[in-house]
């Protein structure tokens, strides 16, 4: 049995949200069972956002994740509230183009990616959240172009198609990294 927790957490606009959609819609097409739940505040942008996934081989029981196995955190409130709540062995995830402080504990594995400013250099702005999305598939062993691209299919609404390939660039890019 496989199961992995994720905590995405950061503010209002940051792409949370997506983010949590865009695992869970990876999860189904990848054959797992999923559930996402997403907590915002009232504030749309610039409010606290998160997003619990949870990717599993079998039915996932309750969508509530206290303590996940995969933490991105995307600005320091995020960070400083959830970094105890990781279970030990877990990986955290840090936009340390936003976040200056390092992980206290000794008990994880620490990504430190200049997400924000490799999206602001890359001429991809609002995409940061996409960019550590490359790189926990690519820590994670799922970077894999096919489910990729029909996960993409799915969060990215045919209003929106000309973003698919910025998507895309954002996730080889944290891959990369």
């Amino acid at each position: 049995m496989s199961t992995t927790q994720f905590l995405f957490a950061g503010f209002g606009g940051q792409g949370i949200l997506f983010s949590g959609k865009f695992t869970a819609y990876k999860g189904l097409i990848d054959g797992k069972h999923v559930s996402w739940l997403p907590s915002y505040g009232p504030e749309m942008r610039g409010g606290t956002a998160n997003c619990s996934v949870i990717i599993s081989d079998d039915p996932v029981g309750s969508p509530i994740v206290s303590h996940p196995d995969v933490l991105i955190a995307m600005n320091l409130p995020s960070l400083d509230r959830y970094e105890d709540a990781v279970v030990p062995g877990g990986i955290i995830f840090v936009d340390s183009s936003l976040i200056e402080r390092k992980v206290k504990r000794t008990d994880v594995t620490v990504k430190y990616i200049p997400a924000t400013q490799l999206a602001s250099d890359n001429g991809l702005t609002t995409l940061a959240n996409m960019i550590i999305m490359g790189s926990i598939l690519k820590e994670t062993g799922g970077y894999d172009e096919a489910s990729i691209d029909a996960a993409l299919a799915k969060v990215v609404s045919a209003r929106h198609a000309d973003l698919l390939q910025y998507n895309k660039k954002a996730l080889s890019i944290g891959a990369e990294y």
